[in-house]
């Protein structure tokens, strides 16, 4: 926002600024893509992982079947490696994933919605027509908070 500000401060034309705004978002958006598929890749290799844990547990266990008694234990730990890895990619990394895309989402959108509006006033946009413009970016609860704190405000 301050970038924004500043180019429109300094006198950028509203198309050279939002070809240099829209250009540096392109590539924020595409480093900040790397996060979460750093989650994915250890979502997607976690249970591997974890069954080549439970072979080697197996394996361990296959070479002292001499003491009987100790083979149920063995298996019972060579299969926990694998709950390990099953549950470390669905219940942490696949979810993480998906919740940093969707913050880097909303963030992109807020990046968005500050460049729109500073190029509508650049151009001279009725602020009326600014704010339902801007609306465009929120979603539906957005809005609806939006009206509820104008009315709480209006009424205070």
């Amino acid at each position: 926002m301050k970038k924004v500000l500043m180019l429109a401060v300094d006198g950028t034309e509203p198309q050279e600024l939002r070809k240099i705004v829209e250009l540096e978002l392109d590539n924020q958006s595409e480093r900040e893509e790397r996060l979460p598929q750093v989650f994915e890749s250890a979502g997607r290799f976690s249970p591997t992982v974890g069954i080549i844990g439970a072979v080697l547990g197996l394996i361990q266990v296959m070479q002292h079947l001499d003491k009987i008694d100790e083979v149920g234990r063995g298996i019972a730990v060579a299969f926990v490696a694998t709950i390990y890895g099953v549950g470390a990619a669905n219940l942490l990394f696949l979810p993480a994933a998906g919740k940093l895309r969707i913050r880097l989402r909303e963030e992109q959108v807020q990046r968005e919605m500050v460049l729109e509006g500073v190029i509508s006033i650049l151009e001279g946009m009725n602020p009326r027509m600014l704010r339902t413009s801007l609306r465009s970016f929120l979603g539906e609860s957005e809005v609806e908070h939006e009206r509820a704190q104008s009315a709480k405000a209006a009424g205070a």
